[in-house]
This record gives C-alpha cells, structure tokens and sequence, in this order.
C-alpha cells in the first residue's frame, strides 16, 4: 500500500458525515465543546461564514460577528471532533467567494441579503457519502376521497301563505 493510499484511508474514517450544506454569507451557529478543567460545556457561537478554505480533513471556515461593539474572527476546522453541532440559522445571498470586506463595515454596509425562497428541506439535505447509496423509502397512496352522491335538489316551493 502506498503512502498517499494510507494517508487517504486514515483522513477518510476521521471525516464527519453529520455536516450540513452551508456557503459563504449563511449565518450559522457553530456548538463547541469548551473544557474547563474537568467539566465540559457546549457554547454556541453564531456568526456569518466570510470563508471557507481547504478541502477534506484539512477544510476550515471563519465566522465574523460584532458582540458588544467589537468585531470578533475565529477559524474552525470543520471536522474538528471540538464542534459537536452546526446549524444553518439563515442564508445568505451574496456574489463573492471572500467577505473580507465585513471586517471594518458597520450599520447597513455589514449586512448580508437573505436569500428567499429556498426550501428548508432542500438546504437540510446534506450530499450523501460516496459509494453510499440512499433507498428511497417506498411511497404510501391515499385513496381519493369518496364523494357523496349528488344530493337532488327540489325546486323552492312557491307556495302562499
């Protein structure tokens, strides 16, 4: 066996599947395992994605957000057994691959469009690991309604009293 085939094998039973799809500009809410001491703790921090770099066991992403009139940066790496959860909060609708620009921005100039009219369930679904293949789960046909026979209707009576 070769040196890349190796290297190759031991990255690939280290990826993690549980990922979401998220680009750059979505806001997310990145869940990392803080230890203190003996204790350990989950934190949350949510931020918008300004990048993402690398590919495989080596992809990282940075989150920007201003927390108490300062701007704060931190790098992640995605398959860092650190993070225990992501979650996609909102998309967002943008035209650049690097939203350095961000960084310095205040007010109106830091936001970032949301992109509308995109399914929730079309951004949850995560791309399936290769050579895996899914089964679709078999659909359930609901008979049609019965309708009720068209009751006959009697003339109004044009009757005097």
């Amino acid at each position: 066996m070769s040196r890349d085939a190796l290297l190759e094998e031991i990255e690939s039973t280290q990826l993690k599947t549980d990922i979401p799809h998220f680009n750059v500009g979505d806001t997310i809410k990145v869940h990392i395992r803080i230890i203190e001491g003996e204790k350990e703790r989950i934190q949350v921090f949510t931020g918008t994605v300004i990048a993402r770099k690398g590919s495989g066991l080596s992809e990282t992403f940075s989150l920007y957000r201003v927390a108490y009139g300062s701007g704060m940066e931190r790098v992640f790496s995605l398959h860092s057994p650190r993070i225990a959860k992501i979650e996609v909060a909102r998309l967002g609708k943008v035209r650049r691959a690097k939203l350095y620009y961000l960084r310095g921005a205040q007010g109106k100039a830091a936001k970032v469009r949301e992109k509308i009219g995109v399914k929730k369930e079309a951004v949850k679904a995560t791309p399936s690991p290769k050579g895996v293949k899914e089964e679709a789960a078999p659909k359930k046909e609901e008979p049609a309604p019965e309708k009720p026979a068209a009751e006959e209707k009697t003339p109004p009576s044009t009757e005097k009293t």
